[in-house]
C-alpha cells in the first residue's frame, strides 16, 4: 500500500471484469430509455491518457461532485439526486438491467442532475483529476468471498489508492455491505489505510445521517444478515506529507 496516495498505483486501462452485464430480458419501456435517454446522459469510456472535466458533463455545472459505483437498481443515486438537485452525480454501473432501473426513475421523477458510466468504475476513474470527488458511495458491492477472488473485491488497496487521490480533504466515503467476509475485509482495508480516517463502522440504521436512505437490496437483506454501514473521511493531504 503506497503512503502517499498522489502517488497511487493507477489500475490498468482495461481492468478485466467478472461480475454480470445483462439479467432476464427488457421490457419495451424499459428498451425505450436504454435507445434514447441513456445517450444523453451517458458518460463515454475515455480514450488512453485522456483526462476528464467531470464537472463539464452538467449543464450547469453543478456546486459538489459525487459518485456511485455500481449503484445496482439506482434507487440511491435518484434519492441523493433528487435530494441534493445543486449537487452531480455520476453513477457507474454495467449491469444493464440496475441501468434501466436508474433511467426510469430519473424520467418518472424528472431528475436531471445525474450522468451514467455504463461500465466497470475503474475504466473511468482514472481519467479523473485529483481532489474532484465530494463524497462516493460503495453499497453493497460483490462480497467475491471466496478468499482466491479477494482480489476482485473493489475496497482494496488499489482503488483506495486511487479514490484518495480523487477525493477532497474532507470528502465521505460510505461503503456498506451485508457479507461477514467483505465486513471483515472492508473493515481491514478502510482501516489501514493511511489516507482515511474513521467516522462511523454500526450496524444500526438509526445512527446513520439522515440522508442515507435504504436501496431496494438492503430492505431485502435485513430480513437476513444485519448490514455494516462505514463512513470514512478522506484525511487532509497535509497529513499524507507527514506520514
Amino acid at each position: 500500500m503506497s503512503d502517499h496516495p498522489e502517488n497511487a498505483r493507477v489500475p490498468t486501462k482495461d481492468p478485466r471484469f467478472f461480475g454480470r452485464r445483462s439479467g432476464k430480458r427488457l421490457r419495451p419501456a424499459a428498451l425505450d430509455l436504454l435507445a434514447n435517454l441513456l445517450p444523453r446522459l451517458a458518460v463515454a469510456v475515455p480514450a488512453e491518457g485522456e483526462t476528464i472535466d467531470p464537472k463539464a458533463l452538467f449543464n450547469p455545472a453543478p456546486a459538489q461532485l459525487w459518485l456511485e459505483v455500481g449503484f445496482g437498481g439506482g434507487e440511491h443515486v435518484a434519492a441523493q439526486a433528487e435530494t441534493y438537485p445543486g449537487i452531480g452525480i455520476i453513477g457507474c454501473e454495467p449491469f444493464r438491467n440496475g441501468i434501466a432501473s436508474l433511467l426510469t426513475h430519473l424520467k418518472t421523477r424528472d431528475i436531471t442532475n445525474v450522468r451514467i458510466f455504463a461500465d466497470d468504475a475503474r475504466r473511468l476513474l482514472p481519467s479523473f483529476p485529483d481532489a474532484c470527488l465530494n463524497r462516493v458511495f460503495v453499497l453493497f458491492p460483490d462480497p467475491w468471498p471466496k478468499a482466491r477472488h479477494a482480489g476482485r473485491r473493489f475496497i482494496g488497496p488499489d482503488n483506495l489508492d486511487l479514490l484518495a487521490r480523487l477525493m477532497e480533504d474532507e470528502a465521505e466515503l460510505r461503503v456498506a455491505s451485508d457479507d461477514p467476509v467483505y465486513q471483515d475485509w472492508a473493515t481491514h482495508q478502510l482501516r489501514a489505510h493511511p489516507a482515511f480516517t474513521e467516522l462511523q463502522v454500526t450496524t444500526d440504521r438509526s445512527l446513520l445521517p439522515p440522508d442515507w436512505p435504504a436501496t431496494r437490496y438492503e430492505q431485502k437483506c435485513l430480513a437476513g444478515r444485519p448490514p455494516v454501514f462505514f463512513r470514512f473521511a478522506r484525511k487532509a493531504r497535509a497529513q499524507d506529507s507527514a506520514a
